[in-house]
């Protein structure tokens, strides 16, 4: 009998084991990885949040420099739109007075200039496009094209042509636009 007892215990604590390992298994599928998985995902949400948030602090700290910039910035675009963008009503004779004295400048002729204010442009400022026909040297045009694209007046050379002129000079056809204060 003592045999058997003690199979019948050994038949008892293994299926006892057995039952223990499947019930592991059980609550690690069920339960312990679920939890992983979702802990897992906490945490990476909870890291990207931090870094979010990091984030939003640099750009907190960058917007507070350019609020502490900003009234300089308001004192230098007005600055700007006083001196060097002409009104409306000032705005023919001034690209006018600025395109002969930059000419005459650079020894270059003008042969003709021609001016239209765009009307489906769309912006805080008014834009008056002109159009410059100048015959000269080489240098003679490069400085007299030089000199409009630094002048003080807030201009824009949209276009640059070379073609042959008359006499052995060059010629050269420029777009330009002027912008102006309505």
């Amino acid at each position: 009998m003592r045999k058997s007892r003690r199979q019948i215990i050994n038949r008892i604590i293994e299926a006892a084991g057995i039952g223990l390992v499947a019930l592991d298994i059980v609550v690690y599928f069920a339960v312990y990885r679920p939890l992983g998985i979702r802990l897992e995902a906490e945490e990476r949400r909870h890291s990207e949040l931090r870094q979010a948030i990091r984030n939003q602090n640099v750009r907190v700290d960058r917007l507070k420099k350019y609020e502490a910039a900003l009234p300089q910035a308001g004192k230098g675009l007005g600055d700007f739109m006083a001196n060097r963008i002409p009104p409306r009503r000032e705005a023919f004779s001034t690209a006018a007075h600025l395109i002969h004295k930059t000419a005459d400048a650079a020894g270059v002729k003008l042969s003709g200039s021609a001016y239209r204010l765009n009307l489906e442009h769309k912006d805080p400022l008014e834009q008056l496009e002109i159009t410059i026909n100048a015959q000269g040297s080489y240098p003679g045009l490069l400085k007299f094209s030089h000199g409009l694209e630094t002048a003080n007046d807030f201009l824009l050379v949209r276009e640059f042509t070379f073609a042959p002129g008359d006499k052995g000079d060059l010629g050269l056809r420029l777009s330009v636009d002027l912008y102006i204060t309505p």
